[in-house]
């Protein structure tokens, strides 16, 4: 087997001398490296802001859709929307193990993984979608894909369906940098707390925040609002256009005074919401922005043109812990794991 690098350069076709994730074009042909594993793809979990860029682009029209996700594998070796940037993750089979592929855990030829990098770095060759639903993210498919040496991977469990762990692993680093950030006592927020990765977060911040804390959610639609009520995720649901900075200033400040929140969890699907969740974060807070519709300019020079002294972390997806963190949830909450089936299943 040829020798590959611990990073996948060995893949990058251009530009020369950059990373998988940054390259716009990389070698997806399915000949292993020494330090490579080969997966036989059965389900890509496209992530959430590059699915609805592609559904508006698209129209809604299934068959348009199908043909763009080809058309983009097909151009970049990859899947990565070339709007958003991002990528996604995906469920499979291991075909093919690399001769020095590091493997502590002992993993094995047959066993079923998802891969917790992003579909923007891995080499994908895509032979069909079978199945494409404009309301779901998750695209069935017949597809062969490459995780290098620093790749990271789940080995799907036997307790939870592959479809239902994917959508929960898909946005596994959300609940578990809430984890992180939330202590007992906080005012959260979280700005868009109504899809996967808001519920998630909402599940966490409530257990983080304990009987003294606060955890606010803005939610654009009524149905999804009115559900994390009944399932007592939030202590406060505003329905409200996050991208309408005023006007969701305003009502957040009705619950918190000129305070402000001391953690805001940024998880939408569409840009323009960066100065949202500035006004409503207090000084020296934290912004988690996990949406990977976010404009970090604007967030960044933003909050410097509001004289705002905030901490504004970038929506890394990897946390330690992150996968195992997510799946408890699901096997701790029955109400998000009966949601999470109808949704994924």
């Amino acid at each position: 087997m040829k020798q590959g690098c611990r990073y996948g350069t060995h893949r990058v076709i251009e530009p020369k001398g950059t990373l998988p994730q940054p390259a716009y074009r990389l070698d997806n042909t399915m000949e292993i490296f020494d330090n490579e594993i080969l997966i036989d793809v059965k389900t890509l979990n496209i992530d959430s802001a590059s699915y609805t860029q592609i559904k508006k682009a698209c129209a809604n029209d299934s068959e348009k859709m199908k043909a763009m996700i080809t058309s983009i594998v097909t151009e970049r070796g990859k899947m990565q929307n070339p709007v958003t940037g991002s990528g996604g993750m995906l469920i499979g089979m291991v075909r093919a193990i690399g001769t020095k592929f590091p493997n502590p855990n002992g993993l094995k030829i047959g066993d079923k993984i998802a891969t917790l990098v992003s579909l923007s770095l891995t080499p994908l060759k895509l032979s069909k979608i079978i199945n494409l639903q404009p309301d779901s993210d998750q695209v069935d498919v017949e597809a062969q894909a490459i995780l290098f040496e620093s790749g990271i991977y789940a080995v799907l469990p036997d307790d939870i369906p592959e479809k239902l762990a994917l959508a929960a692993l898909d946005v596994a680093g959300a609940p578990a940098q809430v984890d992180r950030l939330v202590h007992e006592g906080d005012t959260v927020c979280l700005i868009g707390g109504g899809g996967k990765s808001g519920i998630l977060c909402c599940y966490q911040a409530m257990k983080n925040v304990g009987p003294y804390g606060q955890v606010i959610v803005v939610e654009y639609s009524k149905e999804n609002a009115q559900r994390l009520l009944n399932m007592n995720l939030a202590h406060h649901v505003i329905v409200a256009d996050a991208t309408n900075v005023m006007d969701v200033y305003d009502k957040v400040k009705k619950i918190t005074g000129e305070r402000g929140c001391d953690v805001t969890i940024n998880n939408v699907n569409v840009p323009n919401t960066e100065m949202t969740s500035i006004l409503v974060t207090k000084g020296q807070g934290t912004i988690y922005f996990f949406s990977m519709a976010t404009s970090f300019t604007k967030a960044a020079l933003g909050a410097e043109g509001v004289g705002k002294d905030i901490n504004l972390i970038v929506g890394n997806g990897y946390a330690k812990g992150h996968a195992g963190l997510t799946l408890n949830i699901l096997r701790d909450s029955k109400e998000i794991r009966s949601l999470f089936e109808k949704l994924y299943i």
